[in-house]
């Protein structure tokens, strides 16, 4: 007996990395799946049904339950129909994973309008647009004792690591941790769970670029594949869990309970308001601390060792370094 038997779940972002890795760990865990993907390329352009169909494929193929959907999840009726997909192939829908992303990284100076909104509009509206529906047809179908879930997917872009380049990317993410804590408290009495899982350091197409991705590993447990998140995500999904609210981050065989953007070091009085003067000087005395220390740490984590990461002006060298490449990437 597997942890998700009889579930029916809508995986989007399914086609390829993390998503199919997800697709076919459910299915092998007993989940009824529903394989989303459009099939574009890693900065959203481009589309190919054959991607979901092969995942699909190869889930039937080994003995499982699957049916591909190539809906786009930035479309409204698109994320209606993939919702309905499921319901009109299984039955019934109990789970939804939104996965569905695209990068497509630029500097601020250099990120145009339609860059912003393909990233964001996968990423963030396209949680939000899946969701919507999946709440409308639980709210509108069965009893509230079934057993429903959520699963969204954030990054430690946006909530951990400060990355050049992922303003949009960062944004979106950091939007869907956001709003899993919001719709767990909107869909509670609905019995729908609404949690997050934040991947770090996954070797797919969209972190092919990040400094340190290591090489798969050949054979044992590999701590940057794309499957290591799929337990927890699996668990998360079972009918039987009982968190809801929650981020967790993945990195490796680590998964950690993440409180975004928490209460940090404070000032305060009561009997009156700040003046600039006050705040300048009491403010000054707070660590608050510092956005290069940050991306140093993760780059550190990432690399081993201090290395040229010691420095800022460093750090500032790398990062104009990585914006020149991305400039010329977007341009090519």
């Amino acid at each position: 007996m597997g942890s998700l038997d009889g579930r029916v779940a809508l995986i989007t972002g399914a086609g390829r990395g993390i998503g199919a890795a997800l697709a076919r760990y459910f299915a092998r865990e007993g989940a009824k799946v529903v394989v989303n993907d459009l099939g574009t390329a890693p900065n959203g352009s481009g589309v190919d049904a054959s991607v979901a169909e092969a995942v699909a494929r190869s889930i039937t193929d080994a003995g499982g339950e699957a049916v591909a959907d190539t809906g786009s999840v930035a479309d409204f009726g698109d994320a209606r129909r993939m919702v309905a997909t499921a319901v009109e192939a299984f039955g019934e829908l109990h789970v939804v994973v939104n996965n569905a992303a695209v990068e497509a990284g630029l500097g601020l100076v250099d990120l145009d309008e339609d860059t912003f909104d393909r990233v964001v509009d996968v990423g963030l509206k396209g949680t939000y647009a899946v969701s919507h529906w999946a709440a409308r047809y639980w709210r509108d179908s069965a009893p509230p004792a079934v057993d429903r879930a959520i699963v969204n997917t954030a990054s430690g872009s946006g909530l951990l690591n400060p990355l050049p380049t992922q303003t949009n990317y960062a944004a979106a993410k950091a939007g869907v941790a956001a709003m899993t804590t919001v719709h767990a408290l909107e869909l509670g009495r609905m019995a729908v769970r609404v949690n997050c899982v934040s991947p770090s350091m996954v070797r797919t197409r969209l972190t092919e670029h990040v400094p340190g991705m290591p090489a798969p590993v050949a054979d044992g447990f590999d701590p940057t594949g794309p499957e290591v998140t799929a337990p927890l995500t699996a668990y998360l999904a079972s009918a039987g869990c009982p968190l809801t609210g929650q981020v967790l981050s993945v990195r490796g065989g680590t998964i950690t309970l993440n409180r975004p953007w928490p209460h940090g070091p404070h000032v305060e009085r009561h009997d009156r308001p700040w003046t600039v003067a006050e705040l300048e000087r009491e403010l000054s005395t707070l660590d608050v601390g510092d956005p290069y220390a940050d991306l140093a740490a993760s780059l550190q984590g990432a690399l081993g060792g201090k290395g040229a990461f010691a420095s800022r002006s460093a750090l500032q060298d790398m990062i104009e370094d990585v914006l020149a490449r991305a400039r010329a990437a977007h341009a090519g």
